[in-house]
């Protein structure tokens, strides 16, 4: 009996995870052909090679099932025929894609050879992502493996799909003449890993290298002859023709006379200086420039010819003038159609061709008479197509070669993301060029698709573990789990978490976890409705639910509750607080109350003397440190009353009697009035009653009766004179202080004092004057009141045009309160319809399947 079949490859659904409580026997997701395929190169490389990078992608592609079309975006299936392009980008199309895409492809181009007047033997068609070009015997007729040894490959679950599964055995790059090891692949083959002896660029150094990598620099000076023969290559050992030698030196001209500094590569120059040599006939110059060897024979020796070349002369010596022969020089001109009519001449003909002839333009339609150097060009515009079939050539005068379209195609691309960037053309446009990369979320593990399918793809399936550290404080013993998109799995141990209370939260671990990978997202999928836990991914732990004993707010002994031990409310057992005062002798009467809160405050006033002795009591409450010195401020008059001094009762109590005095006296004159005269004591301020009042020596002027004869007396002098007449200075008033000490003389008898008759009659007089005034100032105000009513009379156009404006303003005020009630109309019914789509659009957000 045969044995039975291998089983085909299982596959996990994306429901299984590695952190599941019980152990599981590991089991592949799929089969990994990268292991098989590259054990031959990596047993002789012995390290995998940077062009295995774009194989291992199309596996990647392959084995995800993400391999798709270019032409058509639809996923390339294990069993459908391919075709890849084998020569630039390797990318894999379906063969009926393919074959109507060149088949298309090459009519256009036979078309536009056509249009042309070209042969058909030429047209291509291209690479739809690389733009390679193919001839049109190369388009693709039947389906072969990747390798193109196997026809119509046979699909196995075993081997990769579109493969033989045999060695590649394809010629490598660069023909070293060894073959691919690789079993049949997608993609280029890697670089040569056999190992060979080497040179490196210079030639110098021999070594073992792998036959991909043997161009090589040994890092030394390269030494190769330059082209001067003379000098050495001073560069690295590098790849390529050495550069030019840069050696200075002095250096002649061609000619010699001439010696300059150059560079060796620069050595052979020509100077500006004629050569000037004397030719070989001994009577004309080398007219050449500077040049090495000899100048070589007299040119006007030997046959000469006339300037038109007809006429030929032998035997002419050389310094002899050819003559002209007089003929038409009959020379071509440039149009290379009609020659020259002048006479046989010296130097070149005429430039430009003036015959007129008949021409036609380009396009044929325009034929006119002009001279021969000119050429005909019309205005009419060429109304042909282009190759694109869309846009008119619109070129002046077109000779039928239309040239290609400059526009750009910009039609929108079959991926929807891009636009055409070709030039306008004709059939579809080339699939879009970009590739899309999806990878896992650690990016190790990712494929290529073409732009456009991204949307119908999954992620691929990575077997490495996800190198993303949890955030919970379990992730020292977190079990660990494969790559994956979206947010870790949430952790399943209990929280422990320590409360700042001294216990352990007992719910399941709701530490955070890291947000979803940002650069790929899936289709959305309906997920199921879970219960709602006390507990969510990122919360804070609930408070604490342990039963605790709590005391009061006083902190007194048998007054404890059982309570949560999150619950921070405080009570009071009602008794009294009890603790002792800050004065230090009495008791808090409170309710118990919080201990941060300050005791009530005795209200008793302090009773204690104080030191030193003071009349005044202490200002604080009741307290058991020392009382604070006096500080209350006392008011001192000084000993002259004229000036309020202000102490600090510490101050003033501790002075003695004599610094008392001294203290108080304000250091000015006593303000004090003597006793016996008006003045006012001139000691400075002093205790006690005023020194020698009777001696004041102050002037007085003293002055008769009648006050007319005046004189200057001393004051104590005054005072004896009041004294001698039998008066009392001190009854004196002021103002009549020295007035009548005098006698009258003869000029004050000429002064007679008026009659108190008359002084009557004069007064009487003054009533009558001002009744006048009155009177004439009333009859003033009159005539002017009667003036202003005069000035108000207007006339009758300006009562109108009084009128006029006083309209004009009513209507505009009318005008003013209708619009702003239409306005303001207008403006509630835009806000109700506003605040009506609100309210739908939150209902609808409310309500989405409403």
């Amino acid at each position: 009996m045969p044995p039975p079949p291998p089983p085909p490859p299982s596959h996990h659904s994306d429901t299984d995870s590695s952190d599941s409580d019980s152990p599981k026997p590991h089991h592949h997701h799929h089969t990994d052909f990268s292991t098989t395929i590259f054990h031959s190169y990596i047993q002789l490389s012995n390290h995998q090679s940077p062009d295995l990078t774009k194989i291992q992608s199309f596996l990647t592609s392959s084995r995800s099932g993400a391999l798709s079309c270019l032409i058509c975006l639809e996923r390339i299936r294990p069993t459908d025929p391919t075709w890849s392009c084998s020569v630039r980008c390797f990318a894999v199309f379906h063969l009926v894609c393919i074959q109507s895409w060149a088949r298309q492809s090459s009519d256009l181009s036979s078309l536009r050879a056509a249009t042309r007047g070209a042969s058909d033997q030429h047209s291509v068609w291209n690479c739809p992502k690389c733009r390679i070009e193919f001839p049109k015997t190369l388009i693709p007729k039947n389906y072969y493996c990747f390798c193109g040894k196997v026809e119509n490959p046979v699909h196995d679950p075993w081997v990769l799909p579109h493969s033989c599964g045999e060695i590649c055995d394809r010629d490598l790059k660069y023909n070293c003449g060894h073959k691919c090891l690789l079993l049949c692949h997608p993609g280029p083959c890697p670089s040569c890993p056999k190992l060979v002896k080497a040179r490196c660029f210079c030639g110098e150094v021999v070594d073992t290298k792998r036959c991909g990598f043997k161009e090589f620099s040994c890092g030394k000076t390269c030494s190769r002859l330059l082209d001067c023969k003379v000098h050495c290559c001073g560069e690295i050992c590098h790849d390529g023709e050495c550069p030019p030698c840069k050696a200075r030196g002095v250096y002649r001209c061609l000619c010699g006379k001439l010696e300059l500094e150059r560079e060796c590569f620069e050595r052979e120059f020509r100077c500006e200086v004629p050569c000037e040599k004397l030719l070989g006939c001994g009577k004309h110059y080398c007219g050449k420039g500077c040049h090495e060897g000899g100048c070589g024979d007299c040119p006007l020796q030997g046959k000469r010819t006339c300037p038109c070349g007809k006429r030929v002369y032998e035997g002419m010596a050389c310094d002899v003038v050819v003559p002209s022969c007089g003929g038409t020089c009959d020379k071509k001109l440039q149009c290379g159609v009609h020659r020259c009519p002048e006479r046989c001449h010296r130097g070149p003909c005429v430039e430009t061709c003036r015959i007129v002839v008949t021409k036609g333009c380009k396009c044929g339609s325009l034929r006119k008479q002009v001279p021969c150097y000119q050429d005909v060009v019309c205005e009419r515009k060429c109304q042909r197509v282009r190759d694109c079939g869309r846009h008119a050539c619109k070129k002046k005068c077109c000779d039928g070669d239309c040239p290609p379209c400059s526009e750009i195609c910009d039609k929108k691309l079959r991926c929807k993301n891009h636009k055409c960037p070709s030039p306008c053309h004709r059939g579809a446009c080339a699939p879009c060029p970009v590739m899309v990369t999806i990878s896992c979320f650690c990016g190790e593990t990712h494929f290529e698709v073409p732009c456009g399918t991204e949307k119908e793809q999954k992620p691929p399936k990575c077997s490495k573990r996800c190198h993303i550290t949890p955030l919970c404080r379990h992730k020292s013993i977190t079990k660990p789990h494969k790559c994956h998109y979206g947010a870790c799995p949430p952790c399943r141990l209990v929280c422990d978490e320590e409360y700042p209370c001294g216990h352990q939260c007992k719910l399941r671990c709701h530490g955070p976890i890291p947000p979803p990978n940002p650069e790929f997202t899936l289709r959305p999928k309906k997920k199921k409705q879970h219960l709602h836990n006390d507990s969510h991914p990122g919360s804070n732990c609930p408070p604490c639910p342990e039963l605790v004993w709590r005391s009061c707010v006083g902190e007194h002994i048998g007054a404890e509750k059982m309570m949560v031990c999150s619950n921070k409310a405080r009570f009071s057992c009602d008794n009294y607080c009890g603790n002792l005062l800050a004065c230090g002798n009495h008791f808090c009467t409170k309710t118990c109350h919080d201990l941060k809160i300050q005791c009530e405050e005795c209200n008793l006033l302090c009773q204690r003397e104080r030191k030193p002795l003071c009349p005044h009591p202490c200002p604080l409450p009741c307290h058991h440190e020392d009382c604070p010195p006096c500080k209350t401020l006392i008011k001192r008059l000084c000993h002259c009353g004229a000036m309020v001094h202000v102490f600090e009762c510490l101050y003033y109590n501790t002075l003695s009697e004599k610094e008392q005095i001294a203290a108080r006296s304000c250091g000015g004159p006593c303000h004090r009035k003597l006793p016996n005269c008006t003045h006012l004591c001139p000691e400075i301020c002093h205790v006690g009653q005023c020194p020698s009042p009777e001696k004041c020596s102050k002037k007085v002027i003293v002055k008769c009766k009648c006050q007319t004869v005046k004189k200057d007396w001393p004051c104590h002098q005054v005072q004896a004179a009041y004294h001698n007449t039998g008066r009392d200075p001190k009854d004196i008033t002021k103002s009549q202080f020295g007035i009548g000490l005098l006698d009258c003389n003869f000029d004050c008898k000429s002064k007679v004092k008026p009659d108190e008759s008359d002084l009557h009659l004069r007064k009487s007089v003054v009533p009558e004057k001002k009744e006048a005034d009155v009177e004439n100032h009333v009859r003033k105000r009159k005539k002017r009141k009667d003036r202003v009513q005069h000035d108000h009379q207007v006339s009758t156009f300006q009562k109108m045009m009084g009128i006029l404006r006083k309209l004009m303003l009513f209507a505009i005020i009318l005008v003013s309160l209708i619009a702003m009630a239409y306005f303001g109309y207008k403006g509630l019914l835009w806000v109700n319809d506003w605040m009506n789509q609100m309210e739908t659009q939150r209902q609808r957000k409310r309500y989405p399947r409403i």
